[in-house]
């Protein structure tokens, strides 16, 4: 019996293919999904899944924290790579930002 242990990732956006994966907002999109109303009123992004750039190319870093918070949530961002055939790696996600206080 294994127990699964969750990791953190990258998904990079560019294609096994090597194509630049379209839209271009593709990464800020998918964080807006995962992100919440914070105090002030204002949207924010999740601490365990934010946008960013590896490689020259947009990309979202995924907390391994997110999976215990939500691992419907964690499981859609791998299969979300799995079905659009984007380059994943493993990484640690950025430091949170002063205004990404609020979470998933």
């Amino acid at each position: 019996m294994s127990i699964f242990q969750a990791e953190n990732f990258i998904i990079i956006g560019v294609t096994l293919g090597g194509q630049t994966f379209r839209p271009s907002d593709w990464a800020e999109r998918i964080c807006g999904v995962m992100s919440a109303f914070g105090a002030e009123r204002r949207m924010a992004y999740s601490p365990y899944v934010l946008p960013g750039t590896q490689d020259g190319y947009k990309c979202v870093f995924v907390s391994a924290d997110l999976y215990k918070v939500e691992p419907m949530a964690y499981t859609f961002l791998v299969n979300f790579a799995k079905d659009n055939q984007l380059k994943v790696t493993s990484g640690k996600a950025p430091p949170p930002q002063e205004d990404n206080k609020t979470s998933l």
